[in-house]
């Protein structure tokens, strides 16, 4: 478990608030109502609204599993039998149109024509401390002494740790590419060796300036800016953007893998590579 980027979520026990311990067909507003616990889904502000998306209309026994939402996910979920469709990145945000038009329209027909539901977890599933994509990825990374980093709503998103065996740049950057599966963008203007890590997943160069005033060896996320390069070399620490598609596999990977352990669900994940 990850100290610090949340406070433990409470989560229903078995038999309580509708969940049904037993394996098979769960009732999507069982599932929800235990994920949204599991992920502390309520708390905080997000740019996007967190849980059920699109309700469906069949028990869920099978779950097609996605970082983000997009109509080939929702149509190869349908070819291949599944109930619901459960990913990082849903199809409403925060400033869109609320009229179902065009492309919008599409996605969303393609989920009612097949009966699919559809779950969505945004920044809940960025800092959970188990299943969050960064604790998964600080997990493989081998880091320790973690604490929460880079705040958004009064929370922390990602994570910073210590590796109890510093290692080289380059051994950075080939475990970089081995944990999110594609070779990193990377300014290795750092120190030699490796000491301290800082991880926040998706689009955070922003976050980039703290990982420098708190004087962390390293800095990972997905999407590169820019300035990042010169700031790297005038601050002597490395960067590297990994994909932020590739530093969001991670979390709905672990958080299936919970629920066919929890509650005996099938699930699926259907990889749509993208290389940014």
């Amino acid at each position: 478990m990850v100290v610090g980027p949340i406070v433990d979520a409470v989560v229903p026990e078995e038999g309580v608030d509708g969940v049904n311990p037993s394996r098979g067909a769960l009732e999507v507003s069982k599932l929800v109502t235990y994920l949204d616990g599991l992920l502390d889904a309520q708390t905080g502000d997000d740019y996007a609204p967190n849980g059920l998306q699109v309700q469906g209309t069949r028990p869920i026994k099978k779950i097609v599993v996605g970082v983000s939402a997009c109509r080939e996910l929702f149509e190869r979920a349908a070819a291949d039998a599944a109930d619901a469709v459960l990913v990082h990145h849903g199809i409403f945000w925060r400033g869109d149109s609320p009229v179902l038009t065009g492309i919008q329209y599409h996605r969303v027909a393609a989920l009612i024509e097949n009966g699919l539901s559809l779950i969505a977890y945004h920044l809940p599933l960025d800092r959970h401390g188990t299943h969050g994509n960064n604790a998964v990825a600080a997990a493989q990374f081998g880091l320790g002494s973690l604490q929460g980093f880079a705040h958004h709503g009064g929370l922390p998103i990602g994570v910073r740790g210590e590796f109890d065996q510093p290692l080289a740049p380059s051994e950075l950057q080939s475990r970089c590419a081995d944990i999110f599966g594609q070779e990193p963008l990377a300014f290795l203007h750092g120190p030699d060796p490796v000491r301290t890590l800082a991880l926040v997943s998706g689009a955070a160069a922003s976050e980039f300036r703290e990982a420098i005033d708190s004087g962390i060896d390293a800095f990972i996320t997905g999407e590169p800016s820019e300035w990042v390069m010169n700031l790297a070399r005038e601050a002597s620490i490395h960067f590297l953007a990994a994909g932020h598609y590739a530093t969001e596999r991670l979390g709905v990977q672990s958080l299936a893998a919970h629920l066919e352990e929890r509650f005996g669900l099938e699930t699926v994940f259907v990889d749509i590579p993208n290389p940014v």
